[in-house]
């Protein structure tokens, strides 16, 4: 274990809170809402580039967060069809 304290000797203060937010369970909400955010970043221009200029920028990022949004919920009502027993 020697190389992991090195490790972590290394790291900045900040990165080290980050890591620990990620490894506890209780902050999913901002942490997921931070990944849907910036998954948007990948599926807005996307969109407003498929539609050329016939729609928004801004409703090209509606748009996206609503696929997102669909997505998740489609993965979890599969997780709630395949593992009734957890909800």
């Amino acid at each position: 274990m020697k190389t992991l304290d090195d490790f972590n000797s290394i790291l900045p203060r900040e990165v080290k809170e980050i890591i620990s937010l990620i490894k506890t369970k209780r902050n999913l909400l901002p942490l997921s809402l931070f990944f849907l955010l910036s998954s948007n970043l990948i599926f807005a221009p996307l969109i407003y580039a498929a539609t050329g200029e016939e729609i928004t920028r801004k409703t090209a990022w509606a748009i996206g967060v609503l696929i997102l949004v669909t997505i998740a919920i489609a993965f979890y009502l599969l997780a709630v069809i395949l593992q009734p027993e957890r909800f």
